[in-house]
């Protein structure tokens, strides 16, 4: 590298050795020159290692190269001793200053130059030195090597080879790091007077006047990132430079990518800025997962200056790009790499003004003239691609040649670096060099066949791959070591081995060592070109400037010397200036191709429409309506005479060709009699005259496409999850909790019958009905169309409307269903206003939507990828893929279908086993560039189409048998074409219902189009064939039109009785036979039959080749196949076999080609018949696709000579029998051959084996020769029989000519019962014709195996990021390959996302948009109607709750008492509040009614009888299983935390506005008697609801709770403090009251756990809650409901003596408290004034409260409640009464101060308010329930007071302990739990008492007396509730005889005496409990029970627990 004689050559050797490298690089038709310059060189580079230098110096030598940090502190090194240090001079003492050295003779070495160097010390002149020009930047900056080559002009010294070692030598005497940035400051040259001056400033991109962009606009910088990444890859270590061999396959670029754009990508402007992407965390080598922008690469190993968490890029690694055999894909030079919204290329691609120094204006004078008469001399429009350098000014007839910038965008995207390697240590990584640019242009034109186009994306990615190849030592040398695993696997892209053409054993030359001189350019470009004869001229050393190689080239053009060359390319090397280059394309098919590319697509059919109004293609027309010798073709449609009297042509002729057929079989037995067949044949035809009758009915019809498929289910739901996932989020985007509808709008493109189509989907799907906007009944169509709106003038008012709808309804959701997504993304500030394109941007991407909190957008598209950019405003999270087919992911939802689209098509070409189902037309394609040359000036669409329809007409004349044979029609069409029409015209015969077949004509230009189908009607009308089948013009802007006929014929099949009804969709037509001929720029979203048959695109335009253009077209062929058929490309008996004439195996055109083509076949003669694929027996058409003419040619009408016949493949018939199983899946008969295992055997020959530069453009064709062969065999399969029989010899067979040939194939044309051909052909995707030249590409593949369109420019709207990108690859996911566009695509100018940027935002996503993609016609419709479908029952769900919903239990059985039986009415329905007087005549009702306790004891009461078989005994947990009802919330329900709208917002504490509020906690400590201690408890309280309490100062002690004046009254004010104890339900329990309080201020305290406070803090920080105290953790509610009366009683007598010290009355304090359940959702009201009877209404609980609060009489009431809501629950008597007395639960209002002496009881768990309420009113309070309100419970099954889990002390793991291990004997060693002993009673009582009570069981005449408690016994035992207590109210037991007594905890009023009133049965059971064995035996000593019971030391128990855990005891007795 600094060796100054580096550069000799080894003359001696340099010619041969050069020679011999071209000369082997041409043969081998690959274009990468062999690395010739490795060879010559006397010294071969050493590796960098060896210099001297670790690693660590080059990082230290390029750190803070660009940075802005303060100066390094620097010490020059002290000269050596005795060496001068004067400035200006050398150490060796010689003179450097410019001044001294200007008229010296200097020797400068080759590849160096003269540089002026600033010294810090001498500010007026420079010192001179040499520098090689490698290390220094061109003059745009760039391409300077890292490092330093430099000799000393004073003293001569050379090689220095460090820039600190050269200033010292210099003397430049710095005080800072020597930077040759810095100090290296001008070039210099000498002036016409020889003397050396001053010149230019060095470039140094960066410094002075960093990132210099000539004339750009300052605004418009580029964002990169300076980082070096940390995550380098490991490549190949064997490889040593100079040894490129095909061994080092390895990736030899791991490097991460950075898009940083080149200046020229965009349309016009500057480059955007590359986005900097976030890095992909890899999950494993090759597979990243998906990440989103907000991931960071962490530091490198060492930060560079620059290097922030923002700016770290760490993208997507680079692979090694290779493109597919180009010689096998005839690729044309696509705009992919352009724009083309402009007119012509060059209007297309403005270069930016940055490129001022690669096209400066051509200088005045150089200007070319373009001869006259040059289209009519050469026939042709030459195209002239700029290159490198300035293109002379053209003149004179300009319009005749078109110039392009298409390879100069090309030549400049491929040399702009992207920054990251700019900053990669000292390696010299730069771009290749315009010299090595041109060489490989050469290169890859000379290896392009003779009707190949050039393909930008060819060239390009040639040369990246030479560009990587050249600095592979570089690049790995200062590679981090990497798992061996992720080598060359970054991103899943496999490292492609080998360039388009180019051989393996070749590669490039390390442009490191020496790059390619301009003077060597010329003359090897010479030598490259010389191999291919004339195809490419290069004007090099005989040409001085590009102006005199154009008027060579033109004058050559005028001469005829360019007839056989396809491109001049002209080369000029002068010496001191830049290469300069340009190409001229001449040959006629690629210049045709190129002209027709730069049109934008809209101009092309502009071109179309003038050629045609203009009538420059009635030439055309009129010379393919001849028909040479055979006549005219008009004249002959003018001969054809119908007679009305004669049957159908059609049915005539096909009775005379299955006569033929029949009469050629070798079996008598099988033959029909003509007059048979005739009668069979005539009642098939079709007569639209003709009633349908049962006969003509068809069983195997059945339209399916309305059902929705699982998969469909699957994607909705993801669909869903995607939604629910954004309302989850923190953003708070998307409030679904608020949402109590749903409404759509779903857009479409303007194309009528994708209107109609999705309108139908729509009513069919049933959505309208779900989302209730409609009734069953009134639903129609019509109905339907205000959900659907097209994209064009209309939808703007539409929109406009629903946005102000969404505005007004604010709980309605509103979906816009943007439906194919991908047809309109222009910019609407780019599109004029008249016209329908920017409409989406203007209408989706508004202000308003955007802004709209309740509208969500789904985009759904097919092809996504214009939507995945890098200014996408989709995230990549709310994308939503389609289960792919290559995944695993289909088979989890059991499809009965299987879909069949682009990439199985595609297999089937490559299969081999059968006839591809997608093909191009050899005979076709010869006779349109046969016409393309006669006719230059015509666009090749109007050509294709003219000779397209000429074929169709031909052929319908042909098979409709009505013109003589004698003309030899079928010599004018082509087999496909006739076999296409043949199967039409006989497909409806063949079924009783006359189904038949859809024939898809794609011709996009709608002029041409409507002149198709007035040509096809008019042939079809003169031949009488217009009742056969139907001809549509399918225009997108119109509605669908067919004759009434066909559509009275559907109506029959489909049993459509509305006589209005006509067809309006494509679906619509299914099996109707018909031509439909698809016009309009692009498919708009039309869905096809699955009658669909042919899918004929050989008229689509091959100019625009983009992968959502090319994939688009092809999706019109998709296809869902039913999953039991056998795979398509390998179709089953039930496919149609030949359904047509053989005459379509004939060909008459080309056929003296046959015998050599016939020699090319890699099949020999000699190969046995059976080893040929049987597939093409199965096909219903042998297959012409991708096989050479010689295919159509070789059938028997043609075997002429001997010697063609010899190459034919000989079947042996002795060896050969073929017998005819019947098929399986039809019930026809049909012959099958059995070869399917040897279906493989035929070798496969790759399409590379072909020879490349053949000069004939048929010999080029036979990448699937295998099916060469098929056609023989089938030409000898004409077997209508089904018997199974030997095949017939062939020699017996030779003699059928084409007499025969009319006849049908099909064996079941000779069948008596035909069936139908539709129903075998929808198991069977359509066959798919195709250009030429897209077969060609679409079917090659790319180096990663994805087919080769993939890698195409994914939209024309859309740009490559940066040419160093990977290629895609196959291994990738839809994700990953939505993360790979989103990363290296930028939109265009005129993209509707080009807007979407904004300063300082690391992502421009729209929160609420969405975008489903799939594969065309796979049901996204389907999945997004079902998605809005389950999306509306969700929101319903969300606003529906799971009520408790049983009946009361215990009514049924009353008896009733004499009052009721006289219908006494104690209080008038109508009663506002009860009477204490009244209230206290009404009985108190014991029995217990709450059914959520219909498991427990009931509760005896004399006048109550029970039913026979009591409650049933349910299980544990059995309160989950409830009886529940769905009801939607009304505006007054309690919330959970779950919900969250904006007026409740300050309510919860949680609106992002506002801080968190603030809250203290408080300890209030109060003494109780009972417990015998103080109790401490917590109070937590928001600064917010301080003022509800009182403090002995602000902030100071906690002394009471606020409590309100009975007197006090206020509309908006709750007097009563709500208390709500709960546990385990921070999330779930109802505590946002907001809406249930209707607003008004209330106190609401959450009593909570002491271990659950902090998570109850977290989820409602602004509500108080009241912490109770440490050993109330294990406790029941019992304790909680305790302890809450307790407190407040004392915060009463508190706030009273408050009062009393205030000066106010004390007895006025108001003494309620409200007791609610943490699950009451909602409250209701009885309307008694309702017509139909009482209803109930929802209501707030503001007014139950206000309602209950205002009774005048409340204060003697010592508990209210209200009734428990029931569905059922004012049916009946029962419920008549306003008021009743009896138990309460749930919602309770108390009165603290009546009922201060009775507590609840703190240590229960269950049952405490069956309890409570029996000894408050055993005291004589009265109990008042309110039952004109009720209250609604939630179902929640988490947490709660029921959810006790019982476990063992050892384990602590919950363990199924039974209730008989609940207890134990006292002292025992037994199993203790780790439960509350109370909790291990109750369980124990209730599940086990009948045995402890066995005489109880069912046995409610003989309760078991309680005293002063119920305990439950369980649901079969009644229990006696009796109070001890003096002035009790209890009921009358006279005569009653107990069955058992129980005392719990019997205190001092249970004496000896009372129990003595009782009577016991014999037998009966006693149980006395106690806390210790003491206090037992007290109890029993002092109620002297053994007097009348009889005990044993046995019957003594205890809780099973261990001693710390204070167990209970208790004893059982018998009565004696």
């Amino acid at each position: 590298m600094g060796n100054s004689y580096a550069g000799q050559l080894r003359t001696t050797r340099f010619e041969e050795v050069l020679h011999n490298s071209i000369e082997a690089s041409l043969r081998s038709n690959t274009i990468v020159p062999r690395p010739v310059f490795s060879q010559l060189y006397l010294e071969t580079e050493q590796p960098l290692a060896q210099d001297g230098r670790t690693e660590n110096d080059d990082e230290d030598d390029e750190d803070g190269s660009e940075s802005n940090s303060p100066p390094i502190p620097y010490q020059m090194k002290t000269p050596p001793e005795g060496c001068c240090t004067t400035d200006g001079f050398c150490q060796a003492g010689r003179d450097l200053r410019l001044s001294s050295l200007a008229s010296d003779s200097l020797d400068v070495p080759p590849g160096f130059m003269l540089i002026g160097v600033k010294s810090p010390s001498l500010s007026e002149t420079l010192l001179v030195c040499a520098v090689d020009r490698r290390f220094l930047p061109d003059e745009r900056g760039r391409n300077a090597l890292l490092g330093f080559s430099g000799n000393c002009m004073g003293c001569g010294e050379k090689g220095f080879r460090y820039f600190t070692e050269f200033s010292n030598h210099i003397n430049l005497k710095l005080s800072t790091q020597p930077k040759k940035q810095k100090h290296l400051k001008y070039h210099l040259y000498r002036n016409n007077q020889g003397v050396l001056v001053k010149g230019a400033p060095i470039c140094w991109r960066g410094h002075d006047g960093r990132m210099r962009q000539i004339g750009s606009n300052p605004s418009e910088g580029h964002v990169t990132s300076d980082e070096q990444p940390p995550n380098l890859a490991l490549t190949h270590p064997s490889h040593t430079p100079g040894s490129y061999t095909a061994a080092s396959h390895v990736d030899p670029i791991g490097l991460p990518q950075i898009a940083d754009l080149p200046h020229s990508l965009t349309n016009g402007n500057h480059a955007v800025p590359a986005v900097v992407q976030p890095p992909l965390n890899q999950s494993r080598p090759g597979r990243p997962s998906a990440t989103g922008p907000h991931t960071n690469a962490g530091p490198p190993k060492k930060r560079h200056k620059g290097w922030s968490p923002e700016s770290s890029a760490n993208s997507l690694p680079e692979s090694t790009v290779k493109t597919s055999p180009s010689s096998s894909a005839l690729s044309i030079l696509s705009v992919s790499s352009a724009a083309t919204n402009g007119a012509k290329s060059e209007t297309a691609v403005p270069l930016s003004s940055s490129q001022g120094s690669l096209t400066p204006l051509s200088p005045p004078g150089l200007s070319v003239t373009v001869p006259d008469q040059l289209l009519h001399t050469c026939g042709l429009q030459p195209v002239i691609f700029k290159g490198h350098g300035p293109l002379p000014q053209l003149t004179g007839n300009v319009s005749e040649v078109l110039v392009s910038s298409l390879l100069q965008s090309c030549y400049l995207s491929s040399q702009t670096l992207p920054r990251v390697y700019q900053h990669y240590g000292p390696s010299p990584i730069q771009p290749l060099s315009t010299e090595m640019q041109i060489l490989l242009t050469v290169y890859y034109l000379v290896q392009l066949g003779p009707d190949q186009v050039p393909l930008i994306e060819d060239l390009e990615q040639i040369f990246m791959r030479s560009w990587r190849e050249s600095h592979l030592s570089e690049i790995r040398q200062y590679q981090q070591p990497q798992t061996p695993a992720s080598q060359g696997r970054h991103y899943g892209i496999e490292t492609p081995s080998t360039l388009p053409g180019l051989p393996q054993h070749l590669s490039l030359p390390p442009q490191s060592q020496q790059p390619l001189t301009p003077s060597q350019l010329p003359w090897l470009a010479q030598l490259a070109a010389s191999s291919c004869g004339e195809g490419v001229v290069v004007l090099g050393e005989q040409v001085t400037s590009l102006a005199q190689g154009l008027h060579q080239t033109f004058s050559r053009l005028m001469e005829g010397q360019l007839e056989n060359t396809n491109y001049v390319v002209i080369i000029v090397t002068t010496p001191g200036q830049e290469t300069q280059s340009c190409v001229v394309v001449t040959g006629k098919h690629q210049c045709r191709a190129l002209a027709e590319s730069m049109y934008s697509p809209s101009e092309g059919l502009r071109e179309i429409n003038h050629q045609l109004s203009t009538g420059v293609a009635q030439e055309l027309i009129h010379y393919c309506n001849s028909l040479g010798q055979d006549g005219d073709m008009d004249s002959l449609l003018d001969s054809v005479t119908i007679d009305s009297n004669e049957p159908s042509p059609l049915s005539s002729s096909q009775e005379s060709a299955k006569e033929r057929s029949l009469k050629n079989t070798h079996s008598p037995k099988d033959t029909h009699s003509p007059k048979d067949s005739h009668t069979q044949c005539s009642k098939d035809s079709p007569s639209p005259k003709e009633a349908p009758n049962l006969k003509d009915s068809c069983s195997e019809y059945s339209v399916e496409w309305r059902e929705v498929r699982p998969i469909q289910l699957a994607v909705a739901r993801k669909l869903l999850s995607h939604v629910c996932a954004i309302a989850d989020s923190s953003t708070q985007n998307l409030d679904l909790g608020s949402f109590d509808r749903v409404s759509f709008l779903i857009l479409v493109p303007p194309s009528e019958v994708t209107f109609q189509q999705t309108v139908l989907h729509l009513w069919s799907s049933g959505v309208l009905q779900e989302l209730g906007g409609l009734d069953q009944e009134c639903v129609s169509q019509r109905d339907a169309e205000r959900y659907v709106v097209k994209m064009d003038q209309s939808a703007q008012e539409r929109i406009d409307s629903l946005i102000q709808e969404a505005h007004s309804n604010s709980y309605t959701l509103y979906i816009l269903v943007h439906d194919h997504a991908h047809c309109d993304i222009s910019s609407a500030s780019y599109s004029s206003s008249d016209s329908d394109l920017g409409l989406v941007d203007k209408l989706l991407n508004s202000r308003q939507v955007r802004d709209s909190p309740n509208i969500l957008i789904l985009h759904v598209t097919s092809f996504p990828f214009a939507l995945q950019t890098q200014y996408t405003r989709i995230s990549p999270y709310n994308e939503i893929h389609w289960p792919s087919a290559f995944s695993n992911d289909v088979d989890l939802y059991h499809e009965r279908m299987r879909y069949f689209g682009v990439s199985e098509l595609l297999e089937s070409t490559r299969s081999g086993s059968s006839l591809p189902l997608m093909r191009y037309d050899s005979s076709f394609e010869s006779m349109v560039s046969a016409l393309e040359e006669r006719f230059p000036k015509l666009h090749s669409a109007v050509i294709r189409t003219t000779v397209l329809i000429q074929h169709y007409c031909v052929a319908l004349m042909a098979a409709s048998g009505r013109i003589s044979s004698s003309h030899n029609l079928h010599k004018h069409t082509s087999v496909e074409t006739l076999e296409i029409i043949q199967s039409l015209l006989t497909a409806a015969q063949q079924c009783p219902a006359h189904h038949g077949h859809m024939v898809l004509l794609r011709i996009p230009s709608l002029a041409l189009a409507a002149w198709a189908h007035r040509r096809l009607s008019r042939v079809r009308r003169q031949l009488g064939l217009e009742e056969n089948f139907e001809i549509i013009l399918g225009n997108p802007s119109q509605a669908l039109n067919i004759g009434q006929s066909f559509t009275d014929q559907i109506k029959t099949w489909l049993k459509i009785q509305d006589a209005d009804w006509i067809p309006r969709t494509y679906l619509e037509l299914e099996a109707l036979p018909c031509i439909l001929i698809l016009s309009g720029a692009e498919p708009l979203g039309e869905s096809l039959p699955r009658s669909l048959k042919y899918c004929d695109l050989r008229v689509i335009s091959c100019s625009y080749l983009h992968r959502t253009t090319l994939e688009q077209e092809l999706g019109l062929a998709a296809y869902l196949v039913r999953a039991e058929s056998r795979p398509p490309h390998n179709p089953g008996p039930g496919s149609d076999l030949l359904e047509s004439d053989a005459e379509k195996l004939s060909s008459t055109d080309n056929e003296e080609e046959e015998g050599q083509e016939n020699g090319d076949s890699p099949l020999s003669s000699s190969q046995p018949l059976q080893s040929c694929p049987d597939s093409g027996a199965l096909d219903p058409f042998p297959v012409l696709s991708n096989t050479s003419p010689n295919v159509q040619k070789n059938t028997m009408d043609t075997i002429q000579s001997p010697s063609q016949t010899q190459t034919q493949i000989q079947p042996q018939p002795s060896s050969q029998s073929f017998s005819y199983p019947q098929p399986p899946l039809h019930h026809q008969t049909q012959p099958q051959v059995q070869n399917y295992s040897q279906a493989q055997t035929i070798s496969q020959p790759q399409p590379q084996s072909q020879s490349q530069n053949q000069p004939l453009p048929q010999t080029n064709s036979q990448p699937h020769s295998q099916t060469l062969p098929q056609h023989h065999f089938l030409s000898q399969m004409q077997i209508p029989h089904p018997q199974p029989q030997p095949l017939p010899p062939v020699r017996s067979r030779r003699q059928h000519s084409k007499s025969t040939s009319s006849g049908s194939l099909s064996p079941r044309a000779s069948s008596p019962h035909l069936s139908c051909s539709w129903a075998r052909g929808v198991s069977r995707p359509p066959s798919v014709l195709l250009p030429r030249a897209l077969y060609d590409i679409i079917t090659a593949s790319d180096s990663s195996g994805l087919p080769r369109c993939t890698s195409f420019l994914p939209h024309m709207s859309v740009a490559w990021a940066s040419s160093f990108r990977p290629l895609l690859s196959k291994m990738m996911t839809c994700t990953e390959q939505s993360l790979y566009y989103r990363q290296w695509t930028v939109p265009r100018s005129f993209h509707m996302d080009s807007s979407n940027r904004t300063e300082g935002r690391s992502d421009n996503f729209h929160p609420r948009r969405l975008l489903l993609s799939g594969p065309p016609q796979v049901g996204k419709t389907g999945a997004y109607l079902h998605f809005l479908g389950i999306l509306s029952r969700m929101l319903i769900r969300l606003m529906e709750v799971d009520i408790y919903d049983d009946e009361d239990i215990n009514f049924s059985q009353y008896i009733i008492s004499s009052t009721q039986a006289e219908g006494v009415q104690y209080n008038p329905p109508n009663t506002s509040w009860p009477n204490p007087d009244i209230m206290r005549t009404i009985p108190f009702d014991y029995t217990i009614h709450d059914p959520k306790y219909d498991d427990i004891s009931s509760v005896y009461c004399p006048g109550y009888k029970p039913g026979a078989d009591g409650n049933p005994v349910r299980q544990e947990d059995v309160y989950l299983r409830r009886r529940t009802s769905r009801i939607k919330l009304s505006k007054y329900a309690a919330y959970n935390t779950y919900h969250h709208c904006e007026q409740c917002h300050q309510y919860l504490g949680f609106n992002p506005r506002y801080q968190m509020y603030e809250s203290t906690l408080h300890a209030f400590t109060f003494t109780h008697l009972l417990l015998g201690e103080e109790i401490q408890l917590y109070f937590i309280i928001p600064k917010s609801k301080e003022h509800y309490f009182s403090f002995s100062q602000p902030g100071g002690q906690l002394e009471s709770m606020r409590l309100p004046l009975t007197s006090d009254w206020s509309p908006d004010c709750i007097k009563s403090p709500i208390f709500t104890p709960t546990t385990g339900r921070h999330e779930h329990g109802l505590f946002n009251l907001y809406h249930a309080m209707d607003g008004a201020s209330h106190l609401h305290i959450l009593v909570v756990k002491e271990y659950e406070m902090a998570v109850y803090k977290k989820y409602w920080p602004n509500h108080i809650m009241l912490v109770l105290p440490t050993v109330f953790n294990g406790a029941g509610i019992g304790a909680a409901h305790f302890l809450i009366k307790e407190l407040s009683y004392h915060n009463l007598e508190l706030e009273r003596s408050r009062r009393l010290e205030g000066g106010g009355p004390a007895g006025d304090v108001w003494p309620f408290i409200i007791l609610a359940d943490d699950s009451c959702v909602m409250w209701n009201a009885v309307d008694l004034d309702a017509r139909n009877g009482p209803v109930e209404h929802a209501v707030s609980l503001k007014q139950v409260l206000q309602h209950m609060e205002a009774c005048p009489d409340l204060a003697h009431y010592g508990l209210c409640g209200i009734r428990k809501w029931s569905s059922r629950g004012l049916t009946g008597n029962k419920q008549r009464e306003p008021f009743s007395r009896g138990h309460l639960h749930d919602f309770l209002l108390l009165n603290v101060d009546r009922s201060q002496n009775i507590q609840y009881d703190q240590n229960r768990f269950t049952c405490h308010d069956v309890d409570f309420t029996l000894r408050l009113h055993s005291a004589g309070l009265l109990v008042c329930r309110f039952n004109s309100f009720s209250v609604m419970k939630k179902q929640i099954a988490i947490g709660g007071y029921r959810t006790f889990i019982i476990k063992t002390k050892m384990t602590d793991v919950p363990t199924s302990v039974g209730p008989s291990q609940y207890i134990c004997a006292p002292d025992s060693k037994h199993l203790f739990l780790a439960t509350p002993a109370q909790l291990l009673l109750e369980k124990y009582l209730q599940h086990t008492s009948q045995k402890l009570f066995p005489l109880s069981t069912k046995n409610y005449t003989h309760p078991v007396l309680s005293v002063d408690c119920y305990l439950n016994l369980g649901p079969e035992v009644t229990v006696c509730f009796v109070s001890s207590r003096p002035h009790s109210v209890n009921i009358s037991t006279t005569g009653l005889l107990f069955s058992g007594l129980l005392l719990c905890f019997a205190d001092s009023f249970v004496t000896p005496g009372f129990l003595k009133k009782f009577t016991f049965l014999k037998g009966a059971t006693l149980c006395v409990i106690s806390a210790d064995r003491s206090s037992l035996r007290q109890t029993v000593g002092r109620l002297e029970l053994e007097e009348a019971w009889r005990f044993r030391l046995s019957d003594e128990f205890q809780t099973a627990n261990a001693k710390e855990d204070r167990p209970l005891f208790f004893l059982t007795g018998k009565h004696i």
